[in-house]
């Protein structure tokens, strides 16, 4: 594979990344965080040790985006735990190593910080505990030396009953916010309450750079906004010299069966329930991305994966996208030749189910 970070002839255009969030399904002993309970003393160091045998399991399988996981320093902002609070500041050397590590494996690393991480609420304490935790996370990038490109993704929060209010304040929280958070955060739509519209507003008030969800965007668009016009105005919230990024992820289709028992016989019925589209499935159609790549051709950006199979989607998605539209492949660096590397990593952590006939 090519330079992740080579341009194509003429310099137009930078190879694009595929990355994945947090947890490793094609490798069972490797972890994303130090998860032991506070009265085992967890450590971000622990953490990063983690972080740095994983960076090895990326590179052995050319993945160069990665988001990690929001817990990487355990109750570092927890208020009733101040034993905890100044394990950034002890880890600076270990989070320097990790960042140059990363730089020199091209791997471009994130953070999405928790749900709880609210700068709308009409609560200041809860507004305050968000940007504390936003700091912690903007300081361990800063910490590992990483440029611009390395952001916090968050959303706007909650309607509150009134959206415009809510809409607003976020923008009114911002200059409040610490330099290194407004440096690293970005602002990503979501499926139930802020359109891409409403995220585009709070950027003409604040600056903020925006992040282009493909699948909350069919989920709400009240607007009936055009989406090659939404994603290039997004795109166009990034400075010229950052490569921006969009997440990508493909609908639950599925159907479950739910088996209910009445209270009163004990009897048992199986009852059948339909997928809701919000949700993610484990992978990602590949005719839906490569769909969504061609609406968005000559728009430069990486794209993070947000299936529910991980890294056992990205390395799945890339075969496919050589099987079925080389074009789209090529915007990732992957070229015909690559095809039976792909394949047999893909086989390696994967069966795959071979039906005859139709459904």
């Amino acid at each position: 594979m090519t330079d992740i970070l080579s341009t194509a002839p003429g310099g137009q255009r930078r190879i694009s990344r595929l990355g994945f969030p947090v947890k490793v399904m094609g490798r069972d002993d490797l972890k994303s965080h130090d998860a032991r309970r506070s009265t085992s003393d967890p450590h971000l160091k622990v953490s990063l040790g983690y972080l740095d045998t994983l960076l090895d399991y990326l590179v052995r399988h050319d993945i160069r985006m990665y988001r990690m996981s929001s817990d990487l320093a355990p109750y570092a902002t927890h208020p009733d735990m101040p034993q905890f609070h100044d394990m950034v500041r002890e880890s600076a050397p270990e989070l320097r190593a990790i960042g140059a590590k990363a730089k020199e494996l091209g791997v471009r690393l994130s953070f999405h910080p928790s749900q709880y991480v609210v700068l709308n609420s009409p609560d200041p304490e809860l507004i305050r505990k968000s940007a504390w935790d936003l700091a912690s996370q903007a300081e361990m990038l800063d910490l590992m030396e990483l440029g611009p490109e390395a952001v916090l993704v968050i959303h706007v929060g909650g309607v509150y009953g009134d959206l415009e209010a809510s809409r607003a304040r976020w923008a009114q929280t911002w200059p409040t916010l610490p330099e290194p958070v407004r440096r690293r955060l970005t602002l990503e739509h979501d499926d139930l309450r802020f359109s891409a519209a409403d995220t585009l507003w709070i950027h003409g008030e604040t600056g903020v750079r925006l992040i282009f969800d493909h699948q909350h965007f069919w989920c709400l668009n009240p607007e009936r906004a055009d989406m090659r016009a939404t994603l290039a105005a997004m795109l166009a919230t990034w400075p010229d010299d950052q490569q921006p990024k969009v997440h990508f992820s493909s609908p639950r289709t599925e159907l479950r069966e739910q088996q209910r028992v009445d209270k009163a016989t004990r009897k048992k019925t199986t009852h059948y329930v339909a997928p809701v589209f919000t949700g993610h499935a484990d992978f990602c159609n590949p005719f839906e991305f490569a769909t969504f790549m061609r609406i968005a051709e000559g728009l430069d950006f990486d794209v993070m994966l947000e299936a529910k199979a991980k890294d056992l989607a990205l390395l799945r998605l890339r075969p496919d996208l050589l099987r079925y539209a080389p074009d789209v492949a090529a915007r990732f660096g992957l070229r015909p030749e690559d095809a039976s590397r792909l394949e047999a990593e893909e086989d390696a952590v994967l069966d795959e189910e071979n039906v005859a006939g139709g459904a």
